[in-house]
């Protein structure tokens, strides 16, 4: 059986201290069984203003941040799904909030942009989000083969539309990996409940990697990164604070799970006769 790491952390706006905590749990990590890690939504800063990533998104493919990736994925002989960096657009005004799969050789493997965006006034507060004023949206799902088996991308606020993982299905994914910055608010009243229906409901393992607690802007994220199996259940969690969880993805026990318990061959679209 082969492993899996997640990484949670409390980012702030400064990158290189960010990027050297990183680099702490990386070298852990790498004395574990884990051939693959997951990193949090904004892993290398959380600005106190959206402009911010306008300012220092890269290009695909050059920049500090993905540098550093790639140098620690080669390194440590570890596969990092560093979700998310800004990359810049055709748009001088607008990044995309991509997550970049990279293999131990520290090469992009794959790429996934953020399909749907933040842009919510939390109930009963003065909380707001409005991501689309500098993100532009992702179009194209995507699934990677990696060490530790068939993994679906999705990010953080992603979670909300079950859609999108039945359609990361029909690619036959064993685990789906999501990158949060889950608002402290929603979280607390909505994030395990997602999480584990997204992992019984494709009967996969859902492998999350959070930000947690008070941010420079004023933002307070729930934390509670999770691995979960495909029957729903918790196996190894992060409540609060910083630090990296990991677990064994048993493909024997997904294949029984799948065979006798066929939930995902009696699919039917409604209407269809």
């Amino acid at each position: 059986m082969s492993s899996i790491a997640s990484i949670q952390l409390s980012s702030g706006p400064n990158i290189q201290a960010n990027l050297l905590e990183v680099s702490k749990y990386l070298e852990e990590i790498s004395r574990t069984k884990s051939k693959l890690v997951v990193l949090p939504e904004n892993f290398a800063f959380m600005p106190e203003d959206d402009s911010y990533f306008i300012e220092n998104a890269e290009v695909l493919g050059s920049g500090p941040i993905q540098e550093f990736i790639s140098e620690n994925a080669k390194k440590y002989k570890l596969w990092i799904i560093a979700g998310t960096i800004p990359i810049k657009t055709k748009s001088p005004n607008k990044v995309t909030s991509t997550t970049l799969v990279y293999n131990d050789a520290g090469d992009i493997v794959s790429r996934y942009d953020k399909i749907h965006l933040f842009d919510v006034e939390l109930p009963n507060s003065n909380e707001s989000y409005n991501e689309s004023e500098f993100f532009q949206p992702g179009k194209d799902l995507k699934v990677v083969e990696t060490p530790v088996g068939i993994v679906g991308l999705s990010i953080c606020y992603d979670l909300r539309f079950p859609e999108l993982f039945r359609l990361l299905h029909s690619s036959n994914v064993e685990i789906i990996v999501l990158p949060a910055a889950f608002t402290e608010q929603t979280g607390k009243v909505h994030w395990e409940t997602l999480v584990r229906t997204r992992a019984i409901e494709n009967l996969c393992y859902v492998v999350t990697s959070c930000q947690d607690g008070y941010h420079i802007s004023g933002r307070q994220t729930h934390g509670n990164s999770m691995i979960v199996n495909p029957w729903g259940q918790i196996i190894s969690r992060i409540p609060g604070g910083s630090g990296f969880i990991e677990s064994e993805i048993n493909h024997k026990q997904l294949k029984s799970i799948r065979e006798k318990f066929p939930v995902l061959e009696h699919i039917n679209l409604i209407g269809d006769k």
